[in-house]
């Protein structure tokens, strides 16, 4: 039980209103001096400015709860609830309806693709006996056999040692060694180590001194130092494919960009000096990591560029490698100018997520308009993932979004345009910054009305910068450009591998063993089709 004296610390919390509070002062007014007055009236002043910029700046204290804290969901009926015709009629999910707990995490023996397959035969019985059962058919084996799967655990780096047997002449003391097996190879460390080593550093986050102390525990000992040397030596190898994949990108349809924060020591600390020398100098003293996503047909590629330049610079230097007839891309991004900054001509389009997430900060000070609007958002959505099951062209997808989509994008812009006008919304407020961007950005935001193949938002962007940050909170920083050049080309790779849905691990392995082969000809050794080439 809490004491009385931690009681009276604690101040009791009363719902009053302005109104009262100068009610009140002016009540207590014949008991006060003019200068007890005025310092009075001037702390409800304040109280009260205090209460309003709380809760224009509602949005600004959710984002940093939400930062330090971890995000909700943001789906609209966790933010604003069920609206009426949801909750009078309760649909249950398929897990519900059957039993199931979603999430269960049970999978079946062909989700584990990477499995070693052994064949178990019968230990009595073989095809085309008779049936011990009815003794008077045959036995014949079924397609589908009984499969069960078992997991283990191993080092993420294994180690083989292979003793040499070596014989020696007692007369003239010559050595005879034993021929070492083909497999042992000339090199140490094998392909298979170095994309390992990418690939957990890289694609997973593990720092090197983490994978260091991993492997002194599973007694294979592999230093960091060492393991950024066989990355850096197998980078130089993964060049040639990355700068293949940085030409195909060029000539996409579609180009997603961002960017986020990074840290490169070396380059840091210059431009700092620079930047002490000289108060007036324009050089940058940010660091970025950029991500490209760029939609060409059917394929997908993830670039990533690490170094001062931000996404729109770093998007200007792709599209210098553009074919020069093919026709400006569409560019997908958010609304911030340095996405695009640069020389270069594209359709851009703006990010209807980010416009959403607008409404969803401020849904708890203004619900039923952020409801409104978050309903029609999904209704958008909801059509975009219609056209996705129906695998409809560009056009159809197009034609298909001006018919459902167009009608609740025009109530929208109707509803928004009243709010204003009949002033219901305070325009400083949160919900009318959100109204205002909307509309400073409704072209761009509505693009996908008016040309086909522009999509909704930057969502793909987004996941692959996911990548970036997620190396960023377990490494921290690059130690040198070279070192961010290194990071940005396994990235690359693997990211690509896992948008083409293909094992990034043996990937890695192919490019890395037939090197060779691929700086002669590297457009035969993209993720999609160096399994015919091989």
């Amino acid at each position: 039980m809490k004491s009385e004296a931690t009681k009276k610390l604690k101040p009791e919390v009363l719902d009053v209103s302005m109104e009262e509070l100068l009610s009140i002062v002016g009540r207590a007014r014949v008991a006060l001096s003019s200068a007890e007055h005025e310092m009075l009236m001037a702390a409800i002043n304040t109280l009260g400015m205090l209460m309003e910029e709380v809760k224009k700046k509602g949005t600004s204290i959710s984002r940093l709860q939400a930062l330090l804290f971890g995000a909700r969901t943001e789906k609209t009926r966790n933010i604003v609830g069920k609206n009426k015709k949801d909750a009078e009629s309760p649909v249950e999910s398929k897990d519900s309806q059957c039993g199931k707990v979603p999430g269960h995490g049970r999978m079946g023996a062909a989700a584990y693709t990477g499995a070693e397959i052994k064949i178990v035969s019968h230990s009595s019985l073989h095809s085309g006996e008779c049936c011990p059962g009815c003794a008077q058919g045959k036995v014949y084996p079924l397609l589908d056999p009984a499969k069960l799967v078992r997991i283990t655990g191993m080092s993420p780096l294994g180690a083989t040692i292979w003793e040499c047997e070596r014989l020696r002449c007692n007369l003239c003391g010559e050595v005879f060694t034993a021929k070492a097996p083909k497999e042992v190879g000339d090199q140490k460390y094998d392909e298979t180590a170095t994309a390992m080593v990418g690939l957990l550093k890289y694609g997973a986050g593990l720092p090197f001194n983490r994978l260091e102390k991993l492997q002194a525990g599973m007694g294979i000992p592999l230093p960091a130092t060492t393991q950024w040397e066989i990355v850096r030596k197998g980078a130089c190898d993964l060049e040639p494919a990355f700068e293949e994949l940085v030409r195909y990108a060029a000539q996409g349809e579609v180009l997603h960009n961002d960017d986020t924060t990074a840290k490169i020591l070396e380059l840091t600390g210059a431009q700092r000096e620079a930047a002490a020398a000289d108060s007036e100098t324009e050089n940058r003293t940010g660091v970025f990591t950029t991500g490209i996503v760029s939609i060409c047909g059917s394929k997908r590629v993830a670039l990533f560029f690490t170094g001062t330049k931000h996404a729109g610079e770093n998007l200007e230097d792709l599209l210098s490698k553009r074919a020069i007839e093919l026709s400006p891309p569409i560019q997908m991004c958010d609304a911030l100018p340095a996405n695009t900054a640069g020389n270069f001509e594209t359709i851009v389009a703006n990010c209807n997520s980010h416009a959403r997430r607008r409404f969803v900060d401020v849904a708890d000070n203004s619900p039923e308009e952020c409801r409104y609007v978050l309903e029609i958002f999904s209704d958008l959505y909801k059509y975009d993932d219609e056209t996705k099951t129906q695998r409809l062209s560009p056009l159809e997808r197009l034609e298909y979004h001006q018919t459902h989509s167009g009608p609740r994008i025009e109530q929208l812009k109707v509803w928004m345009q009243q709010q204003l006008d009949e002033h219901v919304v305070e325009p400083n407020s949160g919900l009318g910054d959100a109204i205002k961007y909307l509309n400073k950005h409704w072209q761009k935001l509505t693009l996908f009305l008016r040309v086909a193949g522009a999509p909704l938002d930057n969502n793909i962007c987004e996941r692959a910068i996911k990548k970036v940050i997620q190396h960023r909170k377990n490494s921290l920083f690059f130690k040198t450009k070279n070192g961010a050049r290194v990071g940005d080309i396994f990235m690359s790779l693997i990211h690509t591998a896992e948008l083409s849905k293909i094992n990034p691990f043996d990937y890695l392995v192919t490019l890395l063993r037939k090197h060779t082969e691929v700086a002669r000809s590297p457009e035969n050794w993209m993720p999609w089709n160096y399994q015919q080439t091989l």
